[in-house]
């Protein structure tokens, strides 16, 4: 038995020796694929079209309101309610409207996103495999780096094919 922990012992030092670690800024990787940019124009050019209903929306919401307190004190009372309830109406269309594009903008860049990302989580991966990396670490998450350790940026961007 004490032979057994003896050699344990002594063959410790050699296998942690042997691991390779490296790492890499995954956030800039992220940012250099060319596939980032063309999701981003495309939620970019959804926000602009939200953005431009909601302009034409709360335009709509102005002039109702203006024309109420410009004829407000001709109208009776019955009318008063109903343009009242029809500017709180329009108020709430356009406060649903506004939560359902912040949805469908999430889910958007979910769908065009989430890809990209297990690309680029791929290509680093391969990148350990070939290399014979124990541990890939994210530089954004870390404290220190030895000297030992690799950082992998440029070989995972050759290997997404990014110059």
């Amino acid at each position: 038995m004490k032979r057994l922990v003896l050699l344990l012992a002594l063959a410790l030092p050699i296998v942690v020796s042997a691991q390779k670690f490296g790492y890499v800024n995954t956030q800039e990787l992220f940012q250099l694929m060319p596939e980032v940019k063309t999701a981003q124009a495309r939620i970019d050019s959804l926000s602009s079209q939200y953005e431009t209903m909601f302009a034409g929306m709360q335009e709509e919401y102005k002039k109702k309101s203006a024309e109420y307190d410009q004829k407000s004190a001709t109208m009776t009372d019955a009318m008063k309610q109903i343009q009242a309830e029809e500017l709180y109406g329009l108020q709430q269309r356009i406060q649903t409207a506004y939560q359902t594009a912040q949805q469908d903008i999430q889910t958007k860049q979910q769908e065009f996103l989430v890809p990209i990302r297990e690309k680029m989580m791929k290509a680093i991966k391969t990148v350990g495999d070939k290399n014979g990396y124990t541990y890939i670490f994210d530089s954004q998450a870390m404290v220190y780096s030895a000297p030992t350790a690799d950082n992998l940026l440029e070989p995972v961007k050759k290997e997404l094919g990014i110059k």
